[in-house]
């Protein structure tokens, strides 16, 4: 998901800060918490972890996070809809906002404000983590600026995180089994040395099953069998790497989510990555998390995973991630193959978070 610029989120409106959360996370965020670094009335790098009997501890993890947005400045919501009116469970926020606060204090972060809410959701209560005394309730999320923001820069809001998992969640494992053998047995046909017109066939296959899919027409197992087998050429990934930021962007990222739900674990951790790099170039961090986080638990050494994940880690905007496509289209031109012509969209100084 993108942060943004638009809103005042000075602590003085913790009641609108609270409300831009689902829109900047991508879903509702439920027994949470949720750090946020500011900087200039504006949100910047947001990140957000389960709350548990753990997280006390791994603080310190989340204060790195935060380190890297270059800000000097943030706020904490812990929302606990069990938790928030148990006067026993005062203690347990005001610990866990303690812990944080020290954290971000070592890496020279000051934590304005923690807050604990029960709901992320209009009329939702909530109150200071400290006691200070101050509490109130919270705005519509559905009005929120950076809520108008997201849907008109084309980005889903989900209702809770677990939706947003399903994008990525394998659905049918027996075709995953069909199309492991299916693929392994087509790789033993697959020479090592490839001409350019097997790689240039390979991508003009890839975009026109993608413009399909697009169209509603389901992939055959051929199909994802020979996108499988083409992801394994570095050529044919790198101009796929750029239709991300083609005309055609939105049916390119359709199937890759679809390759992520059902190729087996060795092909599809390029699939994640080529579906995180286009969510990540139009500004959906969330998303972008979401693939990073199964490619890297598939293979922690993948190169453009672990680039990504680190980029985002550090708040890196998706105008400066769009520019790594520049090299597909080079490498395109060079071998005669046409993708679809760059868009014009842009992501108006945008940060990405993570979920």
């Amino acid at each position: 998901m993108t942060t943004s610029n638009t809103g005042d989120f000075h602590d003085n409106r913790p009641g609108a800060l609270i409300a831009a959360l689902p829109a900047v996370l991508g879903f509702t965020p439920e027994s949470s918490l949720v750090l946020a670094t500011l900087q200039d009335g504006a949100m910047g790098c947001v990140m957000r972890a389960d709350l548990s009997e753990e997280l006390i501890v791994t603080v310190e993890e989340i204060a790195d996070l935060a380190a890297g947005s270059g800000s000097d400045t943030a706020m904490a919501v812990i929302v606990d809809a069990d938790g928030a009116a148990c006067r026993m469970c005062d203690d347990e926020h005001r610990r866990l906002a303690d812990a944080l606060a020290s954290a971000l204090e070592n890496r020279g972060i000051d934590l304005a404000e923690a807050y604990v809410v029960d709901r992320v959701c209009a009329g939702g209560r909530w109150h200071c983590a400290d006691g200070c005394g101050r509490s109130g309730t919270v705005d519509d999320p559905c009005a929120s600026p950076v809520a108008a923001e997201a849907v008109l820069g084309g980005r889903r809001l989900y209702g809770k995180r677990a939706e947003l998992l399903e994008v990525i969640t394998v659905t049918d494992p027996a075709r995953v089994r069909a199309l492991r053998a299916a693929i392994a047995n087509a790789a033993s046909f697959r020479g090592a040395e490839r001409e350019d017109a097997d790689t240039r066939a390979d991508v003009e296959h890839a975009i026109a099953t993608a413009a399909a899919t697009g169209r509603g027409r389901w992939p055959s197992d051929a199909d994802l069998t020979r996108i499988a087998g083409a992801l394994s050429d570095p050529r044919v990934r790198d101009m796929l790497y750029a239709l991300a930021v083609g005309c055609d962007a939105a049916q390119a990222e359709s199937l890759w989510a679809l390759l992520a739900r059902t190729l087996p674990d060795r092909w599809r951790v390029d699939a994640l990555a080529l579906l995180a790099f286009s969510a990540y170039a139009r500004g959906d961090g969330p998303l972008a998390g979401i693939a990073l986080e199964a490619a890297l638990r598939v293979d922690s050494g993948h190169r453009m995973a672990r680039m990504l994940d680190q980029a985002l880690r550090t708040g890196m905007r998706p105008e400066q991630i769009r520019e790594l496509a520049r090299s597909g289209y080079r490498l395109a031109q060079q071998l005669g193959v046409t993708l679809p012509p760059r868009s014009l969209f842009g992501t108006r100084g945008a940060r990405p978070s993570r979920p």
